[in-house]
């Protein structure tokens, strides 16, 4: 099948990006608006995009009125956010700050989360968050119905067990994301396995194999 986006309506499109652009993984957005009052959100439109710098893009759609929604006023209004990614002991809890509160009512608290100081910045990170970044927003593109927000790491905290202080390497066995699928779907990161990048020389000796083992079969089936 073949589709037009220019021909697509609006659901149609998000249907077709967000089941095959998959899995997505979750930011679990943290900021404070002017007043002090935090505001907790998860977004899946999000990733890293760099090291050098080190940036953290989000997508923000806004609300049907045209509408910032919190969490985009407050990045836009202080400079600042943290990303606190998602694995499976808060699964539940993330989907309670998805839900419409109002502006003056604590998501973090409303979802039985811990709202805890950061080291750079007014707002604060999630204790229970395996994984908290700290960023700066550095710029922004504005669309009629959407932010798409860069952001500097500007500090990161890791819990213990999910990390190899020697190598600074992830524990797979014990750090398993949550990822975002379709509509309620997610999936969590547990079936890994290893696929080494070889060099190109293997690759080129390799492939040279082949075609050796390609003839010789060949001239073996000749009588």
């Amino acid at each position: 099948m073949e589709f037009d986006f220019s021909q697509l309506s609006k659901k149609e499109r998000y249907k077709l990006l967000v089941s095959f652009v998959v899995p997505r993984p979750i930011a679990l957005v943290t900021t404070t608006d002017r007043a002090g009052i935090s505001n907790a959100g998860p977004m899946s439109f999000f990733n890293v995009f760099g090291d050098d710098p080190p940036i953290l893009i989000l997508g923000i759609q806004h609300r049907p009125d045209g509408r910032y929604k919190d969490t985009t006023r407050n990045i836009h209004d202080t400079g600042e956010f943290v990303v606190n990614l998602v694995n499976e002991h808060i699964a539940h809890p993330m989907i309670t700050t998805s839900l419409d509160f109002p502006p003056e009512e604590n998501e973090v608290s409303a979802a039985g989360l811990t709202l805890t100081p950061s080291r750079t910045l007014c707002t604060g990170r999630i204790l229970e968050a395996p994984v908290a970044m700290e960023c700066r927003k550095t710029e922004s593109l504005e669309y009629p119905n959407r932010s798409v927000i860069v952001g500097e790491v500007l500090h990161m905290h890791v819990q213990d067990e999910y990390i190899d202080p020697q190598t600074l390497r992830v524990r797979p066995e014990a750090y398993h994301p949550l990822a975002r699928l379709h509509a309620d779907a997610y999936l969590l990161a547990q079936a890994q396995f290893e696929l080494p990048r070889p060099s190109l020389e293997a690759f080129l000796a390799s492939r040279e194999r082949e075609a050796c083992e390609d003839t010789l079969s060949v001239d073996d089936g000749i009588n």
